[in-house]
């Protein structure tokens, strides 16, 4: 197997709402698509989002359940300034603040935010950290 993540396909309770979210909120670029799933270009990785129960039916698995996905999505930002910007501008959008931005015990800077279906992101600024 090649070393790449093509897809990240978050399972999502409400497509329009999620849709909005992450195009309106976040600003993530929205590719065209049918109106069924939605995608978004972040590099050479897109995201996806389509309805949690359609996903678990394609997958063969129970779509129920709730609680810690047992995952986190991370993002990495240029700057501090840049992670506190960002996890107010996700809280203010429908978001939702789970760990307010914080200097971390490895010196860099953190905080988490839930998305509208509860997926959680990790807002990281890291100067060690090659690719932001």
């Amino acid at each position: 197997m090649e070393p790449r993540v093509s897809f990240i396909t978050l399972g999502v309770s409400d497509l329009e709402r999620a849709t909005r979210f992450y195009r309106d909120v976040l600003g993530l670029p929205q590719r065209p698509t049918p109106t069924t799933v939605a995608f978004f270009e972040m590099g050479k990785t897109w995201l996806s989002l389509y309805p949690k129960e359609a996903l678990a039916a394609d997958a063969g698995v129970p779509a129920e359940g709730s609680g810690f996905p047992g995952f986190a999505l991370a993002h990495n930002v240029r700057s501090i300034a840049e992670v506190e910007a960002l996890l107010a501008q996700a809280a203010a959008g429908g978001g939702k603040l789970v760990k307010p931005g914080h200097h971390t015990d490895w010196g860099g800077y953190a905080g988490y935010f839930s998305d509208p279906d509860g997926f959680l992101w990790e807002v990281v600024w890291n100067s060690k950290f090659p690719w932001v």
